[in-house]
């Protein structure tokens, strides 16, 4: 009677809902129900998973939950699993009377296991097999409560004690089922989702979650579902369109030959995205995966109408025909009837799957709807819009592109997509190369040698040429003469050379200072990479000590509420208690502390998280001896000042030597000139020429002198520098050495010793808490005391690491 999914299943959810009440309801097809269950755990299309250790308090999220999902637009067949409600006998035993009779736990146990249970009271051969003979009460008297209470325990004297005067037997509500993801126990809140996109609903969810429900320390959600895959697919979808556009645009080049008819031929793919678009909304369907695949699918067809066009273009080109509108008008004409043959072929192909309402229509439909309208589009715009743009682009003469090109840089966008989509958690090598790519200090020092580089090229600057003009009566006092000197200083040929060097050796301290600055950033994006992987680890931890507390709060509460103890213990477990919470908090905050200051090393403002979370042990190579020092590049620039000192020296000893002078002169001698016995005049346009050439010595020596003397002096400062850092070095390599032996022995301590009984601690602790040997508040301190030691460990592997990094630092290893 429904003429759609949809209808069908408001048609049967109305019927359910009349006949069978309390009960709830999910419409879905099995092959989807049950890939959906292998893949995220539930079988609904969205899921919010809840973790957290207590159950009571998963159950109230879960129904808040609940009752907000109810109230979202699209979420249907909301269902949130029941982790309570399974009745169980409990027995509480009274320890008083039992102790008074004479007996003790283990006493009453045996005798309740060995009703209910059975126990072993023999062997039974037949043959060469043996099987145990095992003996319990029938099953009439396994029914009731009362079957229990009626069941006597042998005291000592022989006298028959009932349990039911040795302990409390009770119906109590407890978990009918305990799920876990990841070791870690968790409920289920699941939807389906009609009518509306996956994404828009989590989204609206997970703001609502956010905003109404206060999850305590150690609780928290998390969504699965078919939005887990949407996001999946979504990442993998980023990666094939990219890959899928430079394959078609690589195509095309090698098919033509020719970057204009690529590109040409390439503008199909917008004209065919707007029709595609425009379908969609047309149909009011959501952008989805499908309809991503679809577009591609669409890309590749759509540029067939271009091939076609586009190659006619071309063939009448060579055929003879110069007059662009002509080839234009009698091309598209010619391939009139291709170019809709082929649009026209792959729509109606497609159709089927556009119409379709059966099985696996949720798919079809987009994929096919995309196609369909991007075809339409792409080939109207294609007629209409390719040949102005050939008309266009004729006009312009592209030079040819090497082929190798093309494919370099279609490589490389590709490879660029990739990564880009690719989201990654955050690693150590690549914080640091993050780092090292975008913390301005290591651009500051690059900047440095890029200006030094430029400095050195000053090595063989020459004084400025001096140029003048005499012009007046220095001849004589009636004519004016006019006289032009060029001349240019010229320092002596060691000056340059002395200069050179200087400038190198600037260039090389300012390279040295960069991985001086390079070894600094790694060292501190190490430091704070370990200790954020450290607060990760004791997060954990301290959630683990915040649910036993709970539930020895719980305990003690109790006990103190029925008179078994005294307000103290409950106090203790409340106090215990609150300061767990409060190095949560405090840990919390530590984790922000680290984490920006990672980002500020990073200069970056994009979250992240750490992948590293095991918190490994960090290796050492080898431990060498304190001269390991002299690769450390702090250490290495102390040393290039001794060398730039000694180049000023020699620069200031060349500049001592004597320089050079040479000239050019021009000039008048208006007036009478005897020349072989003869009085000749010579005017304004005779024109006397020569050359000088000279010498500059310094007589005052002194300052040069003191010049010499205050770089050699820098020389010796420099060299005293070197001589105390190296040693300061060398004792800090030593004290660290020593600091990485005390910290290795610890960890070799807790790994071979401290840990093991820790383990040992707490499986006992358990073991006789379960067996009834031991009380809860001692159960308490044993699984206190392993978690101590656990703690300790994780404080000891953290200063072990924090010392290798210390080493790694001064020898200068990266």
């Amino acid at each position: 009677s429904a003429s759609s999914r949809e209808e069908l299943t408001e048609k049967m959810q109305a019927k359910l809902d009349q006949y069978l009440s309390g009960v709830s309801f999910g419409f879905q097809q099995p092959i989807q129900m049950r890939f959906n269950e292998l893949m995220t755990g539930a079988r609904q299309d969205v899921v919010v998973k809840v973790f957290g250790e207590d159950l009571d308090k998963l159950s109230a999220y879960a129904s808040q939950i609940g009752n907000i999902a109810r109230k979202i637009n699209g979420a249907e067949d909301v269902y949130v699993e029941e982790v309570t409600g399974l009745p169980q006998i409990v027995i509480e035993f009274n320890r008083e009377k039992i102790a008074q009779f004479g007996l003790n736990i283990e006493d009453v146990n045996s005798v309740i296991r060995s009703g209910f249970a059975g126990e072993v009271a023999g062997k039974v051969y037949e043959g060469e097999k043996r099987f145990d003979l095992v003996v319990r009460l029938d099953n009439e008297n396994r029914q009731s409560l009362d079957d229990i209470k009626n069941l006597s325990v042998t005291a000592s004297n022989g006298n028959q004690i009932p349990i039911d005067q040795l302990a409390e037997i009770s119906f109590k509500v407890g978990p009918n089922q305990i799920q876990r993801d990841d070791t870690k126990r968790r409920i289920i809140i699941g939807f389906n989702v009609r009518g509306r996109d996956v994404e828009s609903i989590v989204n609206e969810i997970k703001m609502k979650i956010d905003k109404d429900v206060k999850f305590e320390a150690g609780y928290y959600p998390k969504y699965g579902g078919t939005f887990e895959n949407l996001q999946q697919a979504r990442t993998r979808l980023s990666i094939a369109l990219p890959v899928a556009l430079l394959l078609i645009f690589l195509l095309l080049f090698f098919t033509f030959h020719s970057m204009k008819n690529a590109v040409l031929i390439f503008t199909a793919i917008p004209l065919s995205a707007i029709g595609g678009v425009f379908a969609l909304w047309l149909r009011g369907m959501p952008f989805s995966i499908s309809a991503g695949v679809g577009f591609i699918a669409l890309f590749g067809v759509a540029v067939l109408n271009g091939i076609v066009l586009i190659a006619e273009f071309n063939r009448l080109k060579i055929e003879g025909m110069t007059d662009i509108k002509e080839i234009i008008l009698k091309g598209t004409t010619v391939r009139l009837r291709p170019v809709l043959l082929t649009a026209f072929v792959a729509s109606l192909g497609f159709l089927p799957m556009a119409i379709s309402s059966g099985s696996g229509a949720e798919v079809q439909k987009p994929l096919a709807t995309v196609v369909i309208g991007g075809l339409i589009s792409a080939t109207l715009l294609t007629l209409l819009v390719l040949p102005v743009l050939y008309m266009y682009f004729d006009r312009f003469k592209v030079k040819g592109i090497n082929s190798n090109t093309v494919v370099m840089i279609a490589l490389m966008l590709m490879g660029s997509s990739v990564g880009y989509s690719q989201k990654q958690s955050l690693t150590l090598d690549q914080a640091i190369h993050q780092a090292l790519q975008n913390n301005k200090n290591v651009s500051a020092s690059i900047r440095e040698i890029e200006y030094n580089q430029q400095l050195k090229r000053t090595a063989t600057e020459l004084p400025k040429t001096d140029i003048s003009l005499m012009y007046g009566q220095y001849n004589s006092i009636i004519k004016t003469d006019n006289n032009i000197t060029i001349s240019q200083s010229i320092p002596f040929p060691t000056v340059f050379t002395s200069q050179n060097k200087l400038g190198q050796s600037h260039v090389k301290a300012s390279e040295i200072k960069l991985a001086v600055t390079k070894n600094e950033l790694i060292y501190q994006v190490k430091q704070t990479y370990y200790l954020l992987s450290y607060i990760h680890v004791l997060n954990d931890l301290l959630i683990t000590q915040d649910s036993l507390y709970t539930n020895f709060v719980k305990s003690a509460t109790k006990r103190y509420q029925v008179g078994e103890t005294k307000l103290l213990e409950k106090t203790t477990a409340d106090t215990q208690l609150n300061e767990v919470k409060y190095l949560l908090k405090q840990n919390e905050a530590n984790k922000m502390i680290y984490t920006k200051q990672l980002q500020t090393l990073m200069n970056s403002s994009v979250s992240f998280s750490i992948s590293e979370r095991d918190f490994s042990e960090r290796s050492v190579n080898s431990l060498m001896d304190s001269s390991v020092v002299n690769n450390n590049p702090a250490l290495a620039y102390i040393k290039q000042q001794i060398e730039i000192n000694t180049m000023k020296k020699k620069v200031e000893i060349a500049k001592t030597l004597p320089d050079f002078k040479v000239g050019y002169f021009n000039q008048t001698l208006i007036g009478n000139q005897i020349q072989n016995g003869q009085e000749i005049y010579f005017g304004p346009s005779n024109r006397f020429q020569g050359f000088l050439v000279g010498v500059s010595i310094p007589l005052w020596f002194i300052p040069n002198v003191s010049k010499i003397k205050a770089t050699k002096i820098n020389t010796q400062i420099a060299n005293d520098n070197f001589a105390y850092h190296q040693t300061n070095l060398q004792g800090q390599y030593l004290e660290a050495v020593q600091e990485y032996l005390k910290n290795k022995n610890s960890l070799d301590y807790y790994k071979s010793s401290a840990l093991p009984n820790a383990a040992l601690i707490l499986k006992q602790s358990q073991l006789a808490y379960y067996n009834g040997e031991i009380s809860y508040a001692e159960f308490l301190l044993g699984a206190k005391s392993a978690n101590s030691i656990k703690e300790s460990y994780l404080q000891t592997l953290n200063l072990y690491n924090q010392s290798v990094i210390v080493l790694e630092y001064l020898s200068g290893n990266k």
